[in-house]
């Protein structure tokens, strides 16, 4: 069935002001002023009074759960749909984190495949904290070229848990990704883990320095831990990725007074282990990475005076942009999937539309995972 959304502000996320979206299945046919259809059966959305936006595209998830640091007991269990939906969130980008024992790149690709078949869009990268990377045929590139969903690698730096590659490694690493990337017409990338640890991004500029590898190839996350190196990358033309939390926001801003906001993107580290150390590493405490920390930094954004357009880039156009996947995610246009939220006055989430599909009407979150009605 077609549907409209009838009179939203819609952020695209360029301002639009007041337009109806036509969609039809899972993909936007047209945006404009008004448009009238008649003689079939068309499901009218009254946006009016709303802002419209792309739907949020969390591109650093443990879609299984993060491994904690604590013992087995401290294994986090696995993202569920609703909870993306709930938080705004359409699209994700799945992985592993220090645990690749527990956990394995076969259960993150079959839960990416779970998730495209509740109804939401889904990615995941192979590896882990680990080198040599751990896969899930043998092989980074066979990975990356070969398993649908898979689109980079993910490795660590810079933390007393990570493998401690050298930059030559780490160069071999970005080479395997960035080949088999462009065999199979995907990002490619190396997304790294960026810890506190003494290293910051050293190794990475100095392939930039003494290789052909491009600064495109690696995307640091976690930035707020190195900022002033990630700020240096980022000059370089490099995507430089915050993890949401009270303070992302302005680690955000004064990065962007030298770094071109475009490249300035955001993610949640949901369902991750956020451990507590103390100055000689032991372990003094554990949290959880949450999802909703994502929309209050869009709102600490709001706050630090930046618009509503701009301040969604880092979780819409950005990260869609630097994953090669612009032309369908991040952007509300013809030909892009019907992924969007409505904003309240309070700029608060009311509704949400994933894949065209109804998933979230009025606060309410209108879809299930698969095992909610089993006794």
């Amino acid at each position: 069935m077609l549907k409209i959304i009838r009179g939203g502000d819609v952020c695209a996320p360029e301002h639009l002001g007041i337009m109806d979206i036509l969609i039809s299945g899972e993909q936007i046919l047209q945006i404009s002023e008004h448009i009238e259809i008649s003689g079939i059966d068309i499901e009218i959305i009254d946006a009016s009074g709303r802002k419209v936006i792309p739907g949020y595209f969390d591109q650093h998830v443990h879609i299984i759960g993060g491994g904690g640091e604590d013992g087995f007991a401290s294994l986090i269990p696995p993202v569920q749909m609703t909870d993306c939906i709930r938080y705004g969130v359409t699209s994700v980008v799945g992985l592993l984190g220090t645990d690749a024992h527990a956990k394995s790149v076969e259960s993150l690709v079959a839960r990416t495949k779970a998730l495209r078949e509740e109804g939401m869009s889904a990615w995941c990268l192979t590896g882990s904290y680990a080198y040599p990377t751990v896969t899930l045929t043998g092989s980074v590139g066979k990975d990356i070229a070969f398993i649908e969903e898979v689109i980079g690698v993910k490795t660590a730096i810079s933390d007393h848990r990570s493998s401690a590659m050298d930059r030559h490694e780490l160069a071999r690493l970005a080479t395997q990704a960035r080949t088999a990337g462009l065999l199979a017409g995907k990002c490619g990338i190396v997304h790294m883990h960026t810890g506190r640890g003494k290293e910051g991004l050293k190794n990475v500029m100095a392939i930039l320095e003494e290789t052909d590898i491009p600064v495109s190839q690696f995307r640091p996350t976690h930035c707020g831990n190195q900022l002033e190196d990630a700020i240096a990358f980022g000059k370089m033309g490099g995507y430089i990725d915050f993890t949401a939390s009270e303070t992302a926001a302005e680690a955000m801003m004064k990065a962007a007074e030298e770094v071109d906001w475009s490249h300035i993107t955001l993610s949640s580290d949901a369902n991750g282990s956020f451990p507590k150390w103390s100055e000689d590493k032991k372990l003094i405490g554990m949290g959880i990475g949450r999802m909703e920390t994502l929309h209050n930094c869009v709102k600490d954004l709001l706050k630090a005076g930046l618009p509503l357009e701009k301040a969604i880039m880092p979780l819409t156009s950005n990260t869609a942009d630097a994953l090669n996947l612009g032309t369908e995610k991040g952007h509300l246009r013809a030909g892009a999937d019907a992924d969007m939220l409505f904003l309240d006055d309070s700029m608060e989430i009311t509704d949400v539309i994933s894949r065209g599909r109804i998933a979230m009407k009025n606060g309410t979150v209108a879809v299930k995972n698969y095992y909610d009605d089993v006794q």
